[in-house]
């Protein structure tokens, strides 16, 4: 599945193999209503992307072809890769996977799981234990977007996790308890050569950090916002070429 967010990968399907369900296709309204989520990963804790689907064609056995698809879906635009390769799982987001009522001091705590049929004891044997632990992304920033340089000065608009989906208000929610950004400045090879939290959506580079940029043959911004209960979300970047 290859890179494209905001707007429909109409063009290339892909195929999926699903045990013990079936898919269906569903009209823009219900799309853009929250139908058909499907989260695509690695199966680490972390490594998902959500996107979803209008198109949905059964052409084998438990193996389907999507398309008409919506990336980086939830706020994960910020972290899905150009393309998920052959063998990714995926998991639909029909409410049958529930959410992991978790108290924030067990957050990075390594902890034994154990996975199988829910109509069959935990010391069945088709049941797989895996000693995993979670940093509570659902807590995490979603990235800034439309991050822009206008000559020197740095701005973008924040998003939020919380109520973000009504265009009554001015603004969307805060979200957390104070607006708070990281700003860093990468030049060749990652290295840092500034880093600033500023409380508004932009953000003047002061000279020598320009200086430096210009010396370096250009950089690369990135802003995130921060958060009191998770620290930085997800990174907005933009290439700086002077």
């Amino acid at each position: 599945m290859r890179r494209g967010t905001g707007c429909w990968t109409a063009a290339r399907r892909c195929g999926f193999r699903v045990k013990g369900g079936t898919l269906r296709s569903v009209g823009e309204a219900a799309l853009l209503a929250g139908a058909n989520a499907m989260a695509i990963g690695d199966g680490s804790p972390d490594g998902w992307e959500v996107f979803q689907f209008r198109q949905a064609e059964l052409v084998g056995p438990g193996t389907w072809e999507l398309s008409e698809r919506l990336r980086g879906q939830a706020g994960t635009d910020a972290m899905m890769p150009a393309v998920w390769p052959k063998g990714s799982i995926v998991v639909l987001l029909d409410n049958a996977p529930g959410q992991l009522n978790l108290p924030a001091s067990m957050r990075g705590q390594l902890r034994s799981w154990r996975v199988g049929p829910a109509l069959r004891s935990v010391d069945d044997p088709s049941y797989r234990e895996r000693r995993l632990s979670f940093a509570g992304v659902g807590l995490r920033p979603f990235a800034p977007c439309h991050l822009r340089l206008e000559g020197r000065t740095l701005g973008w608009v924040r998003r939020t996790r919380i109520d973000g989906d009504g265009w009554d208000g001015i603004e969307v929610p805060l979200g957390e308890a104070r607006e708070a950004y990281r700003v860093r400045i990468l030049g060749p090879g990652g290295t840092l050569l500034a880093e600033q939290i500023t409380g508004a959506p932009s953000w003047v580079i002061p000279d020598p950090t320009w200086q430096a940029i210009v010396a370096a043959g250009g950089a690369v911004a990135e802003v995130s916002q921060l958060s009191d209960a998770f620290g930085p979300g997800l990174p907005a970047r933009r290439e700086i070429h002077v």
